[in-house]
């Protein structure tokens, strides 16, 4: 039986051995991102966000680990539990601290239990539940795990559901104009009057990975991503000694779209590149213009995706506006482990509920789809 250690950081475990743990096209759980986190200045204990990695070894051999957090409040989870806490606290129990296994600040579905056999995912999910136990938490949860982690969760552990917005090339797509021509005479128009607005406006774009970058291009990548949280009183979690740590751990992965215009960088897009997939993540702009953020997050995307065979782009949780976009309605998952017994059962009715109406609303949204039957 694999023995379970549970890590306070993850620069305690040799990166090989744990990136031999997935298949290496999900950027968000290698040791270079997560390890990154910690070490430039990500992760603090006063924002909710202590390392606790559960790792499974048979002898000096790692067989299995999950991406793991202390969770003194809910920040940065984007599953969303403030209900819960309010409950426990009405009836004088404590929610935090909680165990979260997941990638923080990252929405993204991906690789949670990693572990090559089926048996030590579930093995990975007893183990999260022991170690709760033991220490005294509330509970454990599991957030944006694949589909194929879904058999390692026994009955008490409870499902949720949530809609993202996602653009498939299922249908082959060879570039933008084919894209275009899929989708209804309506939704096809204004797609293009969104880029002429942004073209006549004087703008141009360069899209680097991080190998390409210019002098001057993280800084003013981060400068974007930090005004914008400043804008929704948000707290700017990622540092610049964080960017540049992936620009040199993982060149190819990290995606910068740039607008320009008369000769300065106005508007910027963070992205991430996984096998088949590209990942949104962060956008800001110094100059409000028609179409702008559509162009830089949504529509230079696309393009990306279509040149470089690209098959998925996932830009980022919620916004119904991507719809018309051509990002349609995908269900996103999640598993939560409740220690109560009596809020386990009161939550699986809970989220029996929720899980219907989200659905309920998937199908809704598919109705509306731009693209032609």
């Amino acid at each position: 039986m694999p023995q379970a250690r549970v890590l306070g950081a993850l620069d305690q475990v040799d990166a090989a051995r744990w990136d031999g743990l997935h298949d290496g096209t999900h950027p968000f759980v290698t040791h270079d991102f997560l390890a990154g986190l910690e070490t430039h200045g990500c992760l603090r204990a006063r924002w909710g966000w202590q390392p606790r990695h559960l790792t499974l070894w048979e002898g000096d051999q790692l067989v299995a680990a999950a991406p793991a957090y202390l969770k003194s409040n809910s920040h940065g989870e984007f599953v969303f539990d403030h209900a819960w806490a309010h409950a426990y606290a009405q009836h004088g129990l404590d929610y935090f601290p909680k165990w979260l296994c997941a990638v923080p600040y990252s929405p993204v579905t991906g690789p949670r239990l990693l572990a090559p056999a089926v048996a030590l995912r579930a093995t990975l999910a007893q183990a999260l539940v022991a170690h709760c136990r033991d220490q005294g938490w509330s509970s454990a949860h599991v957030n944006f795990h694949r589909d194929d982690e879904a058999p390692a969760f026994d009955d008490d552990w409870l499902p949720r559901v949530d809609v993202q917005y996602h653009w498939r090339n299922d249908a082959g797509w060879a570039g933008f104009e084919d894209y275009l021509a899929a989708m209804d005479h309506r939704h096809r128009k204004n797609i293009r009057q969104e880029r002429a607005r942004v073209a006549r406006a004087g703008v141009d774009f360069r899209v680097v990975h991080g190998d390409e970058l210019r002098e001057g291009d993280l800084a003013a990548m981060h400068a974007f991503y930090v005004d914008t949280f400043d804008q929704y009183g948000n707290q700017p979690a990622l540092t610049l000694p964080f960017l540049e740590h992936l620009a040199r751990t993982r060149p190819r992965s990290l995606v910068l779209i740039l607008g320009q215009r008369e000769g300065r960088t106005i508007a910027g897009a963070l992205c991430l590149r996984g096998g088949d997939t590209l990942y949104g993540r962060y956008w800001g702009a110094t100059e409000t213009l028609p179409g702008l953020h559509f162009e830089t997050c949504y529509y230079q995307g696309i393009e990306y995706c279509l040149q470089h065979g690209l098959t998925r782009f996932e830009p980022g949780a919620q916004g119904e506006h991507k719809l018309a976009r051509g990002f349609l309605p995908t269900l996103v998952h999640s598993r939560h482990w409740i220690a109560d017994p009596r809020f386990r059962q009161a939550l699986r009715a809970w989220c029996a509920e929720e899980s219907a109406a989200v659905e309920r609303y998937a199908r809704h949204l598919a109705e509306r789809s731009p693209f032609r039957s």
